[in-house]
């Protein structure tokens, strides 16, 4: 098996950042990975008591399909963030200054319209990510599973609908799912699967046009009996993982 491509998204629901390699640590996420996000103005988020929330209290492709459109990028140096909507000249704003932040949530709830609720704000709160899992983590893809759902429904779907931080390949469809339990040798890092990734409405949109054009949650019940592809591992071992790196999944010890 082998690492083709490893992504993260450094604002929930928003643009992902293609990677070369990164260094993986233990019980963290990739570094930066939804790191930011825009709270809605009635979501019970305290940045300075952050916990896990689920994801309609936060601007995302679930409930936003609009988000597929815009077009956002992030330097971890500078803590500059770069934002397009369509049609119009690009934000660049400094996610570590109030003006920045503010200027920012100002551009996403004028473009999210009535799907906005309440004041929304740009926020992050130092160590925590906006997940949708409560144990921090990567989430894994086998390019192998979108290729058999592909040809079950004749539909040609993005990869990145999936929004999975490593996509890999060489493993049958479908395989990774029984690694439930197991762990995972990955490039220099040693992970241990917990979960199955169950798929939402955020799949469904097409991220090129910003439409929701495949009901993919009940494409997959319809054709596999089930609405999971991907699987959800936590860090056990720290290491660096790049493109092309070997994934091993150790049988269980018991």
């Amino acid at each position: 098996m082998r690492v083709e491509h490893l992504y993260r998204y450094p604002v929930k629901g928003l643009t992902a950042e293609a990677l070369e390699a990164v260094e993986l640590h233990p019980g963290e996420c990739i570094a930066h990975d939804r790191r930011f996000a825009l709270v809605q103005g009635d979501a019970p988020f305290d940045e300075a008591a952050p916990r896990f929330l689920p994801k309609q209290n936060f601007a995302c492709l679930m409930a936003n399909a609009r988000l597929a459109l815009l077009a956002s990028a992030y330097d971890a140096r500078s803590g500059m963030l770069s934002l397009r909507v369509p049609g119009e000249p690009p934000l660049v704003a400094d996610t570590g200054s109030p003006e920045g932040r503010a200027a920012i949530a100002a551009l996403l709830t004028r473009y999210l319209g009535e799907e906005a609720r309440g004041t929304p704000r740009f926020t992050e709160a130092p160590g925590h990510a906006f997940t949708d899992q409560r144990a921090k983590g990567v989430s894994l893809v086998n390019l192998a599973s979108i290729r058999s759902l592909e040809k079950a429904t004749g539909l040609k779907l993005d990869p990145l609908r999936f929004r999975a931080n490593i996509y890999f390949s060489g493993l049958p469809a479908w395989a990774e799912l029984d690694w439930v339990g197991q762990e995972v040798l990955l490039g220099g890092a040693r992970l241990s699967v917990f979960k199955r990734t169950v798929r939402c409405p955020a799949t469904q949109v097409n991220l090129r046009t910003g439409e929701r054009d495949a009901d993919v949650p009940r494409l997959l019940r319809e054709h596999f009996g089930h609405a999971d592809l991907g699987v959800h591992a936590t860090v056990v071992e720290g290491g660096k993982v790049a493109l092309g790196d070997a994934l091993e999944a150790l049988e269980n010890a018991a």
